[in-house]
């Protein structure tokens, strides 16, 4: 068996599959790398929104109670009687009897920090008012009030008492607005200003054990939670719809999420790790059993494609090979497991055939070609002695005033020169061309003035190289088989020309024509349908016997014939001139 190649098959397919196993591992590792990163964000994403908003919903659930508490101080009695007083009678008296009754409202809850209540006239009063410091060209001013009075009496949320105080110790507030309206009028008396103590939501966090959260205002200010993951919150938060980030904190991998709670200022981030759980480790696991499985699958094919493929070809090359050594072409009987490999080894044993066949054939050519050459070479008549004879003859007769004998001879001797042409078997056209001029110039001298010959030689086709003597027989034939037989006056007309990258050759008599039946069994492949006479004919059978074997081709032939009229045959030649890419 033939050593195996670094390009055989086996190791191709050995190649391939072990490529395809390599590409199927690192497909598999990066696919279960991002199956388990997603899960593990999703997870986490989960998680995160499952805690903000439940801790969401507490913190506007306990802004709402908040804001039910503001609508229940705009109605204690001496707040009311404060707002309707006139001007005049407004006294500390009445703003301490107003600030008690909602000290006593507050009581009963915690987590407020102050009130502030503003008359229309800006008389004020607040329940904690020496802890915050006020800003008076702020209060003074009415653009901190435009977005209560656009309540139209309902709870406006702000941060930081609309700007116009703070705490002392600087503390963020969420603020409660409220535009105030007389009951029985309807007419505006004045507003409030209610802060929620950001313990509130500190207490919240508490109760829920979140301890990875930061609530803040939508500015940006710190409310509750913890306070270092403030620096991570950015505008992409403060929407209602959950954003997430990644960040890595002191080399920890973790995903910050935040949301608005409702339409509330205020913003809660989340800032958890990414953790073991979310991994799907049920469909980890079928996935390695289903890459164990795949594994073993390729290995298998990889070897049942070696035992029953690469294997049995090394085996049918080895017979190929012990059958080139021994220098017969023979068939192989090396038994295949499958018919495609036994169809190959049918193919091989009938392309045996076929070359053997086409073998034989090409020593039948060949014999016949040797056959004709000699022939060629019986009609030399030794030429030496022939033309020296001729030589001595033209001599006498000129010396005996017979010019026309002289000119005979001549002729006789330039026909045979170039008939021999040195025993050559190719000549240039031009030269076949004057063989075929002395040929009837002879002919003339014997049957008079009964022949004609014309000529339509393209210049381009004097070059060409053909089979010498392939005229001669074919104008022959056209004189004792066609002109002689009709017994008139009859013309010969030979025809040359260039196309498609061949010679074409025409000659065309008008003796007596040929009969459809007899063409056939002269174009005739089969040798049962020729006479006896044509094998050792030098004539027309055998220049289209030679003309095919020098062309290699059967269709190089045609004859056309009308009865009486005349008989036409065509020789088409690869012109030999031409670089062998151009010849058909």
């Amino acid at each position: 068996m033939k050593k195996k190649s670094e390009n055989s098959l086996s190791l191709s397919v050995s190649r391939i599959v072990l490529g395809i196993v390599f590409v199927v591992i690192i497909s598999f590792v990066i696919a279960l790398y991002i199956v388990v990163v997603r899960e593990r964000r999703e997870y986490a994403m989960r998680e995160s929104e499952s805690v903000i908003r439940n801790l969401s919903n507490n913190l506007d659930s306990n802004v709402q109670s908040y804001k039910e508490l503001s609508r229940l101080i705009m109605t204690e009695p001496d707040l009311v009687r404060l707002l309707r007083a006139d001007v005049d009678s407004v006294d500390i008296s009445m703003i301490n009897d107003a600030r008690y009754g909602v000290m006593d409202i507050l009581n009963v809850t915690e987590g407020v920090d102050t009130v502030i209540v503003f008359r229309e006239d800006m008389i004020m009063l607040a329940t904690n008012r020496f802890t915050y410091i006020y800003d008076y060209d702020v209060m003074n001013g009415e653009d901190w009030k435009k977005d209560i009075y656009a309540g139209k009496g309902g709870a406006v949320v702000s941060l930081n008492t609309n700007n116009i105080a703070h705490k002392a110790d600087r503390r963020p507030m969420v603020t409660i607005g409220r535009a105030i309206y007389d009951i029985d009028s309807q007419e505006r008396t004045g507003l409030m200003l209610m802060n929620i103590s950001p313990r509130v939501f500190e207490r919240i966090l508490g109760q829920l054990r979140y301890n990875n959260i930061c609530i803040m205002g939508s500015d940006g200010t710190f409310l509750a939670g913890n306070k270092e993951y403030a620096a991570y919150y950015d505008g992409s938060f403060a929407d209602r719809k959950i954003s997430y980030k990644n960040a890595t904190i002191d080399g920890v991998r973790m995903l910050i999420s935040g949301c608005r709670v409702s339409d509330l200022p205020i913003v809660i981030l989340r800032v958890a790790p990414y953790g073991t759980e979310g991994t799907p480790f049920r469909m980890v696991a079928i996935l390695v059993a289903l890459l164990a499985l795949f594994l073993g699958l390729a290995l298998y094919i990889g070897e049942y494609i070696r035992r029953n493929i690469t294997d049995p070809v090394y085996e049918l090359s080895a017979s190929m090979e012990e059958n080139k050594k021994s220098g017969d072409l023979k068939k192989i009987d090396t038994p295949m497991k499958f018919s495609e490999l036994d169809m190959l080894k049918g193919d091989y044993n009938s392309m045996i055939d076929h070359v053997n066949e086409l073998i034989e054939k090409l020593m039948d050519n060949e014999k016949t070609l040797q056959r004709a050459e000699m022939r060629v070479l019986q009609e030399q008549i030794k030429p030496h002695f022939l033309y020296n004879s001729i030589e001595t003859i033209g001599f006498l007769a000129l010396d005996a005033g017979a010019d026309n004998v002289h000119d005979a001879l001549e002729t006789l001797g330039r026909f045979y020169r170039n008939f021999l042409s040195k025993g050559g078997r190719d000549i240039p056209l031009s030269r076949e061309i004057k063989i075929v001029k002395d040929y009837l110039t002879l002919q003339r001298l014997r049957y008079g003035d009964i022949i004609e010959d014309a000529y339509e030689i393209d210049e381009d086709t004097g070059k060409c190289i053909v089979p010498k003597l392939i005229l001669q027989p074919l104008v022959e034939n056209s004189i004792y088989h066609g002109i002689r037989l009709k017994g008139e006056k009859g013309e010969i007309r030979i025809k040359s020309y260039l196309e498609d990258g061949n010679l074409h050759l025409i000659v065309r008599d008008t003796g007596v024509g040929m009969e459809e039946e007899q063409i056939k069994k002269i174009l005739s492949q089969d040798r049962s349908q020729r006479p006896d006479e044509a094998d050792s004919s030098f004539g027309l059978w055998g220049t289209i016997e030679r003309v095919r074997i020098y062309c290699g081709r059967d269709d190089v032939v045609n004859i056309r014939s009308e009865i009486g009229e005349y008989t036409e045959i065509e020789m088409i030649i690869p012109d030999m001139s031409l670089p062998e890419e151009e010849r058909q």
